[in-house]
């Protein structure tokens, strides 16, 4: 099971005191969470990618790169690498860019992105986002694990003979998770591939998540890939803490009556009830995600959003410290008691390479010989 936290790269205003970080302030903040992630023995940390204010994170790779230089063991990801809008030859060559020069420490999360007007500033239409997220993949999968690609499709021009350059880090394409609020064509295409499915679901009920998680783990399954309870499944999470439930909301209110997600909406105690918002004591988050898989099954990966809606850099590395101190250790051993032997444990690089060197030793086993 990892354990992280991810960010949507979001500048917003504290409402407490008007401040507004600037581009260069929040970025440097973002690489200090970061690495406080790994201080505080975090698994995963993950950068959203949006190509309009408020958002800085337009070129996700280029600040993992520099995290990956200043940490040791720390998984990079993505939430989410924009896969109808970006170019699947310019994603096959970043990431795996990203998988060399972090020694395997990167994966990435595939997701179709919800803010509409960015399609038409990369050229597509926001009504063929499903066609293009399959299509676009399609063609990822193959750069990543073909030599060289002869492809024809609809939304780009055709390749003969192309290499991606570099290849992948030990001849293993980085895992993909696809990350999905709302479609079940994501998840029958993150089945369908093997690949993990990551459920974001932070903003609505759960009932309605888990039946995108059911769904994927059905799919899996019919694809061959495992049984059901063998799929890769990821969710997200939010949390906010404090010694005391009261210290906790009181402090937490006006971030999130101002967040620009869901602020001037629905109500704190409203949303943490329908959603996996937890503000009140470490207990309190303990008790409410040791839950998690009651609903969802045994999982892979936890991602807890902790650094949005204004929320000063001071708050955000004691959210932190309580997370990986406090929390995150009661989680571990919560997860891995009555664990069924049959759930993988989350992919790493090393272990998608331990699994295709089994694979190919077991082929090689079975060839026939030859006289």
């Amino acid at each position: 099971m990892q354990f992280g936290i991810f960010t949507v790269s979001d500048i917003t205003t504290d409402p407490t005191n008007g401040t507004t970080p600037t581009e260069a302030e929040r970025i440097k903040a973002t690489v200090t969470i970061a690495k406080k992630a790994e201080e505080v023995g975090l698994d995963v940390f993950a950068l959203g990618e949006h190509h309009n204010p408020p958002f800085f994170s337009s070129s996700p790779t280029t600040t993992l790169a520099y995290i990956a230089a200043q940490t040791e063991k720390l998984i990079l990801s993505t939430s989410t690498t924009l896969i109808t809008t970006n170019d699947p030859v310019k994603i096959a060559e970043d990431y795996a860019m990203l998988q060399h020069l972090s020694n395997g420490r990167a994966d990435l999360m595939m997701g179709r992105g919800n803010t509409g007007p960015v399609y038409p500033w990369f050229g597509k239409d926001i009504r063929e986002g499903i066609p293009l997220a399959i299509e676009n993949y399609s063609l990822l999968h193959k750069l990543w694990r073909e030599e060289f690609v002869n492809w024809e499709g609809k939304y780009r021009t055709p390749l003969q003979g192309f290499q991606s350059t570099p290849r992948p880090l030990d001849g293993v394409p980085p895992f993909v998770w696809h990350g999905s609020i709302r479609s079940p064509e994501i998840a029958e295409q993150a089945a369908f591939y093997g690949d993990g499915f990551f459920a974001n679901n932070i903003f609505w009920p759960k009932e309605h998540y888990m039946r995108l998680v059911s769904y994927y783990r059905q799919r899996f399954e019919h694809y061959g890939h495992g049984t059901a309870a063998q799929a890769i499944v990821g969710l997200g999470g939010q949390a906010f803490m404090r010694s005391n439930s009261q210290a906790a909301k009181a402090e937490f209110r006006p971030y999130f009556d101002n967040a620009p997600v869901y602020g001037h909406g629905p109500s704190m105690e409203d949303f943490t009830d329908q959603t996996p918002l937890a503000v009140g004591s470490p207990q309190e988050v303990i008790d409410k995600y040791a839950g998690m898989r009651e609903h969802f099954g045994d999982y892979q990966r936890q991602l807890f959003l902790m650094d949005h809606a204004g929320l000063p850099l001071k708050t955000v590395l004691e959210q932190l410290d309580i997370l990986g101190e406090e929390v995150v250790p009661v989680l571990r051993k919560e997860f891995a008691t009555n664990r069924p032997a049959e759930v993988p444990d989350a992919p790493t690089h090393a272990s998608l390479v331990a699994k295709r060197d089994a694979a190919l030793a077991t082929a090689a086993a079975d060839a026939p010989a030859t006289v």
